[in-house]
């Protein structure tokens, strides 16, 4: 126990002076002293931070299968609390559907997946963990990015100190933003002059569907379907020659888009779904690789993807907004 306590010992130490440094940069970078002042009041360093950052799937070494993860996340109680809250909030989620031009049943289904409906939003400090992460060094950018925007919320007054909680990663609300994202798409949702995704439910369906809407989604375009392949299918014609230079693996599962019109045409078939127009360019995912479950998609399910860079994430939200889509109408 002396080694690990040792070792406890000089991260922290090492974090403290580490956290120096930061502040000095970031005041270099146009940060108020203040502002960090404000937004660092008791940050500490978090090993358990660190540990659950190390054991993502991504880096187990084990093949995750969609089918299990689809299982998990598109329970018959997600499907039907999503529905019931959907009901309950039908106005704020069509407004917020009309001012943002996402469609409702996005918007709810990703308030379903990132949160249970605002039921879990994480209990983590914010800024002891982006500072964490960004001291660990393992994606010290990006950390270092998002621990700068903390800083300006509070510093700006968009946030109080004490709000500032959320998950190990450093997402937060009822939409899981990162600061950066809040600083950047977070909406007004009910006209109070405040934006709010903490607790306020219209602010955070307008928020979601900003992002969306900043990501590219287009109004009135679906985000695709399951699709059967024809047996024979020569998939080669089909790859993509640009290699992905973001989001890399998952858009590795990815063909070079095509008009509707085309993948009809070489015999595949939506599964309980319809055709766009035929000029609408589709892309085939099969997120288990050939022969193992395949979706034609539209550059909407790419917002989607843009919320979080995971197929399996984008279909669990399509797939869930199909489930509740009836009750957000």
């Amino acid at each position: 126990m002396v080694p690990a306590l040792a070792d406890e010992s000089d991260q922290a130490l090492g974090f403290r002076i580490w956290l120096d440094n930061y502040r000095n940069a970031a005041e270099a970078r146009g940060l108020k002293r203040e502002w960090l002042d404000a937004g660092l009041a008791n940050a500490v360093y978090l090993p358990r931070v660190v540990s659950l950052d190390r054991a993502q799937p991504d880096d187990s070494g084990k093949r995750n299968i969609f089918a299990d993860y689809l299982t998990r996340q598109l329970t018959d109680a997600r499907i039907t609390q999503g529905r019931a809250r959907a009901g309950e909030n039908l106005a704020a989620l069509q407004a917020a559907a009309a001012l943002t031009g996402v469609a409702p049943e996005i918007i709810i289904a990703i308030w379903g997946m990132e949160t249970s409906y605002g039921a879990v939003t994480g209990n983590f400090d914010l800024p002891s963990a982006l500072a964490t992460l960004a001291y660990d060094g393992r994606r010290a950018a990006l950390f270092t990015k998002e621990l700068d925007a903390a800083v300006q919320m509070v510093g700006e007054g968009r946030a109080r100190r004490d709000q500032m909680r959320g998950s190990w990663a450093g997402a937060f609300g009822q939409a899981q933003f990162l600061p950066s994202s809040y600083l950047a798409h977070a909406a007004d949702g009910d006209g109070d002059g405040r934006i709010d995704i903490w607790s306020n439910v219209p602010d955070t369906f307008t928020s979601i569907g900003r992002y969306l809407a900043d990501a590219g989604w287009k109004p009135g375009l679906t985000w695709g379907f399951r699709a059967l392949v024809p047996p024979g299918f020569d998939r080669a014609t089909v790859a993509n020659p640009v290699a992905p230079t973001s989001c890399i693996k998952p858009l590795l599962r990815h063909s070079l888009p095509l008009p509707a019109r085309d993948w009809r045409a070489q015999g595949l078939q939506p599964m309980n779904a319809l055709w766009p127009a035929d000029d609408v360019p589709m892309t085939l995912v099969e997120p288990d690789g050939p022969g193992e479950g395949a979706f034609l998609v539209t550059s909407n399910y790419r917002a989607i993807m843009d919320y979080n860079c995971s197929n399996f994430y984008a279909l669990s939200v399509a797939l869930l907004g199909d489930a509740v889509a009836t009750a957000t109408r």
